[in-house]
């Protein structure tokens, strides 16, 4: 069986370091099974990569890319969390928040970067429940922010 770190290494992917809270909460709480990970911002070295709203200052295609990297920065939460990414049991739910312009309505197409590069890392375990909603403003001005909640193995 291929390691789900084998799996982001062939797809050329590699997570960065965790991200730090930018508030007074934990970055994920395990409850049972399950994983709850607070709200990711799209940070590369320690800043938000991708900011503004969409259908204003960034386009659905940098909008997706942001999504790519705010889930590549919550499975460095995950592994950080559970030691190794190969205790994912299934991505249960993700809540991707999109700020957005007055009239943007694109918000699944935006969230669609987090989701399809979750299948494509974790297969049928990467296919979730899902929530896009836009949003006025997000923290530091980020263009989108996501919500995970994973069922973990024993």
């Amino acid at each position: 069986m291929v390691s789900i770190d084998e799996k982001l290494s062939n797809l050329g992917l590699t997570l960065p370091p965790p991200p730090k809270p930018v508030a007074s909460y934990v970055p994920a709480v395990l409850a049972g099974d399950l994983l709850y990970l607070s709200g990711i911002l799209p940070f590369r070295d320690g800043q938000v990569a991708i900011t503004g709203k969409l259908g204003q200052d960034v386009t659905v295609e940098r909008g997706a890319e942001a999504a790519r990297l705010a889930l590549l920065n919550a499975l460095a939460v995950v592994k950080q969390e559970l030691g190794s990414l190969d205790r994912v049991q299934r991505i249960v739910r993700v809540v991707g928040h999109v700020a957005s312009a007055s009239g943007f309505v694109q918000q699944p197409a935006v969230i669609n970067g987090a989701s399809d590069l979750l299948v494509q890392i974790f297969g049928e375990a990467g296919r979730h429940a899902r929530v896009a909603l836009g949003a006025a403003e997000l923290p530091l001005h980020a263009a989108i922010e996501l919500e995970l909640l994973v069922q973990v193995r024993a």
